[in-house]
């Protein structure tokens, strides 16, 4: 199936808005406010982006000649879809409250449905918290557990780490994206940033620069909060940007990893984690000619059942597929293995 693909001068028009926002502080005027049918907000949010943004070089020419010909569009290597909701007569749009197939190569949409909605991410906020923690930390470092740390709810997804354990990001990335530890996610987070809190800052920074602007995030593991929030463009966005770390994808796409730490006494400590992911560890089939590489899952009860998943199809085609709020985890595989295929 098809998906829309954009043009160069497609995307600057698709853009337009948030550009207008940029020119502003190159201009000097002061703020306004553009009453835009937009997905995303236009003012408030363009001055986070990590690059300027622009739609007509003549005008930027004009207010800053130094940057003629030199700012590349925000959007030029993502997928842009036009619309909330593509229809597709192969899939189940019943399962799930929201899902979207993304070619990364041909930057075109396939399929998408409800991919601005405001939904709770469960545990695949810890794609955010996996791609702030490798952007602002050293995978060889050393992080002693807290009791902070270790001591979660007792229905909190774990990998048993306990207080005063020594283990290295790397392996507290394998423990965060394997096994789902809530424990992993925040002695991450207090190691880069000194709190859960402060790190829910940073995440939230990074994620507008990544121009997620229809997410907020209060917590490095995504346990339900009203205030939690993100949506299936969004988290593509975050995929995305994770998988520009190697490491990222190697995590992620191993199906089982044996971690081997001490603990406060300095005794050896050995722990097997394996992915919740059910198309790596086997207990679902992928479709033949499609190639899981890695990916996250989530689930809690106002959540539902969600994944993001990088794959690729029978045509060796690079694909962020994502599924939010399914009615159950059969539905969500059975619509996932759907949408790897386009």
């Amino acid at each position: 199936m098809s998906g829309v693909k954009c043009t160069d001068k497609q995307r600057k028009l698709r853009f337009a808005a948030l550009a207008a926002a940029g020119i502003l502080l190159f201009s000097g005027c002061g703020a306004k406010t553009y009453e835009l049918e937009h997905p995303y907000d236009v003012y408030g949010t363009s001055i986070h982006y990590e690059q300027p943004l622009a739609f007509d070089e003549s005008l930027v020419s004009a207010q800053r000649p130094s940057l003629a010909g030199s700012i590349p569009f925000f959007a030029q290597e993502l997928c842009i879809s036009e619309n909330e909701t593509t229809a597709s007569a192969t899939l189940d749009a019943s399962a799930a409250e929201a899902a979207g197939v993304f070619h990364l190569d041909e930057k075109t949409v396939p399929y998408a449905k409800n991919i601005y909605e405001k939904l709770y991410p469960a545990s695949t906020t810890k794609i955010l918290t996996a791609y702030v923690a490798l952007k602002h930390a050293d995978l060889t470092d050393t992080v002693t557990v807290s009791e902070q740390a270790a001591n979660q709810a007792g229905d909190s997804s774990v990998c048993g780490l306990h207080a005063g354990d020594r283990l290295t990001l790397r392996q507290l990335l394998y423990g965060l994206l394997l096994e789902s530890g809530n424990d992993a996610a925040d002695a991450i987070a207090q190691h880069v940033s000194g709190s859960a809190e402060s790190f829910a800052a940073l995440m939230n920074e990074e994620a507008a620069a990544l121009g997620a602007t229809h997410s907020h995030f209060t917590n490095p593991h995504g346990l339900h909060d009203e205030e939690h929030y993100t949506c299936v463009y969004d988290l593509y966005l975050l995929l995305n940007a994770a998988l520009q770390y190697e490491e990222f994808e190697t995590i992620t796409h191993t199906a089982k990893y044996t971690a081997s730490y001490q603990d406060a006494a300095g005794a050896s400590v050995t722990q097997e984690w394996e992915t919740t992911d059910k198309f790596l560890n086997g207990e679902v089939q992928a479709p033949e000619g499609v190639t899981v590489l890695g990916g996250k899952t989530g689930t809690t009860n106002a959540a539902g059942y969600c994944l993001a998943l990088y794959s690729k199809n029978a045509q060796g085609e690079r694909v962020i597929s994502i599924v939010m709020k399914a009615d159950s985890g059969e539905k969500l595989y059975q619509l996932m293995g759907e949408m790897v295929k386009m």
